[in-house]
């Protein structure tokens, strides 16, 4: 059994309330039941538009349900799986999504992306976020200048240091691009909990728009002070491997659902799952990877509804 918060002290950690204060602006902001109180998610207000989450730095409302192309978006045209995959962008942006996340690491996913994007009437409604992914400044500007022309756009919503490769040199560039107007937000990313401590120490010298950090319900080192850190710092939070990597969610769903997931309006373990991430009010959006309309569609659902809150949490696990 894994339980998502530490046992109760007398006085309140300098995390906990820094999550309870994000959360209660949350709650009042957004309306939505994201709530730091002791109310139980079966009286908080459910809705059916997906849920939005401010990004500190300019207070624009990003959906907290994206995806990642990491795999799925690395098909090629004729193949079956890339001919599902217009069907996952429709039902991201049906579903009142908007993020999409590659990278020049994921094969061709920047190329797919792009040409799929090309192909949607909605279009304008993406939030872009890519990567730069290699060494010295050159080749990071190269690199990025192919990612404007794969993904078709002028325009960047977001790009971000890959797990922190010579960040210091890109971030010069990152903000240089910031602004004239080529890029809205930069960030850095990682995904292994071994380098915590160097994004730690990334986040508190250099003022940035964005983290990207795994984090699941099997995978919960980000809470401990990268959260807390980023919520005091200003920084959005984007959520990859949020079924730990996919071998949680294979786990867990061929076992029936906890009777209490219909308290939180989720009638999946995909949902369970991403709800328990979007319960952390330091995460601003999650993006799992799908390369399949089907589950694309499901995962939007976990953006809609009740939203539990650590109190929920506390009271419930999940044997894994």
């Amino acid at each position: 059994m894994i339980h998502t918060d530490e046992t109760p002290r007398d006085g309140l950690t300098r995390a906990q309330f820094m999550r309870a204060t994000l959360a209660a602006s949350l709650a009042l902001t957004l309306g939505q039941g994201a709530t730091a109180s002791t109310t139980t998610p079966a009286n908080a207000k459910s809705s059916s538009a997906m849920l939005k989450r401010k990004i500190p730095a300019t207070g624009e409302l990003l959906p907290v349900i994206g995806c990642g192309t990491w795999l799925g978006f690395g098909h090629a045209p004729g193949s079956a799986e890339y001919a599902r995959l217009p069907g996952v962008i429709e039902a991201l942006f049906d579903a009142g999504g908007t993020v999409l996340d590659s990278s020049p690491m994921y094969g061709r996913s920047e190329t797919t992306t792009g040409e799929l994007l090309a192909k949607s009437p909605h279009r304008s409604k993406a939030f872009l976020a890519t990567k730069v992914w290699t060494s010295r400044r050159d080749a990071g500007i190269r690199q990025m200048e192919a990612s404007f022309k794969l993904l078709g756009t002028k325009k960047l919503d977001l790009m971000q240091v890959h797990n922190l490769v010579d960040w210091k040199t890109h971030l010069q560039t990152l903000r240089a691009w910031k602004a004239e107007g080529r890029i809205r937000y930069i960030g850095i990313t990682h995904y292994t909990p071994s380098a915590f401590h160097e994004v730690e120490a990334v986040l508190r010298s250099e003022p940035l728009d964005f983290l990207q950090i795994n984090y699941a319900y099997d995978d919960q080192a980000a809470a401990e002070r990268l959260f807390p850190l980023a919520a005091d710092k200003g920084v959005a939070v984007l959520v990859n491997q949020p079924f730990g990597g996919g071998g949680l969610l294979r786990n867990l769903r061929d076992r029936p659902l906890p009777d209490w997931a219909k308290d939180i309006d989720c009638t999946s373990w995909a949902q369970v799952l991403l709800k328990f991430v979007l319960s952390q009010p330091a995460v601003t959006c999650v993006i799992p990877g799908t390369s399949r309309p089907e589950h694309m569609e499901d995962n939007a659902k976990a953006g809609r509804g009740v939203m539990p809150d650590a109190a929920f949490w506390r009271q419930r696990s999940i044997s894994i």
